[in-house]
């Protein structure tokens, strides 16, 4: 047995087989597979095998572009080579960056907004010159996410970008 099954297995025998303990169930009351608790065994393992398959599964979890594990992911999915990822790795990077720094500008808007309404009158200069910053903050994000696929497209050939089409096309990847 692996040995980090160990711990599952000695909880699955120390509560009866998916019983939480808490639960007095004799055998003629309850089948093996009954969970009778949220700390049953079976709910537990249950939860983790979902966790680690979703983790190890590379499939459903990439719904923004970073760099790690996008990158990973994609390159296995599109059969990309060295050269490819490298540019891949800058693109996505530098879209990563453009992502943060809208998230910074969102943050200090909202504080913006919140100041001008907090006063004893709305200060309407302030608040449609926080809300025109918020604009252009989308604006820039947007231009930078289509020079980001404009770059990719180029750096893919033509069954690479077919099958990137697919992972956008069923939410695999998000953009």
């Amino acid at each position: 047995m692996y040995p980090g099954m160990m711990g599952w297995w000695r909880q699955g025998h120390k509560y009866g087989r998916g019983h939480s303990g808490g639960a007095s169930c004799e055998a003629a009351e309850c089948s093996p597979g009954d969970d009778h608790g949220e700390r049953g065994w079976r709910s537990h393992w249950g939860r983790h095998r979902d966790e680690v398959s979703a983790s190890h599964e590379h499939d459903g979890d990439f719904g923004h572009f970073g760099v790690r594990r996008p990158l990973r992911f994609l390159a296995h999915k599109l059969e990309l080579d060295d050269a490819q990822v490298t540019e891949l790795a800058r693109i996505l990077n530098e879209l990563k960056t453009e992502r943060a720094q809208a998230a910074v500008d969102h943050r200090r808007s909202t504080a913006a907004i919140a100041d001008a309404i907090a006063g004893e009158s709305l200060d309407e200069a302030k608040l449609s010159g926080t809300v025109a910053e918020r604009v252009k903050t989308a604006e820039r994000l947007r231009d930078a996410v289509v020079r980001a696929i404009a770059r990719i497209h180029a750096l893919l050939r033509h069954d690479q970008r077919e099958r990137f089409a697919y992972l956008i096309r069923t939410g695999v990847l998000g953009i």
